[in-house]
């Protein structure tokens, strides 16, 4: 198996690892259907329209979540 011949100095761990930080969420708009804040090019979490059109059902799948946890645990 390899090893590395060299220790990683501290100043190139960090400068390696300088874009893992999180990024801020962009894109976040309100649904005209029922107003709540969603992304976008997505289903709203809430009612599950998309483009003027149903495309989820959120109330089904909170049904199927909750089914799912009570199981595991």
């Amino acid at each position: 198996m390899g090893l590395p011949s060299k220790k990683r100095t501290n100043t190139s761990k960090r400068q390696r690892a300088s874009h893992f930080a999180l990024k801020s969420v962009s894109g976040v708009s309100t649904c005209p259907a029922c107003g709540a804040e969603k992304l976008s090019h997505r289903a709203c979490g809430a009612c599950g329209t998309y483009r003027g059109k149903k495309a989820a059902q959120p109330e089904k799948r909170a049904v199927r979540r909750e089914k799912r946890l009570k199981k595991v645990s």
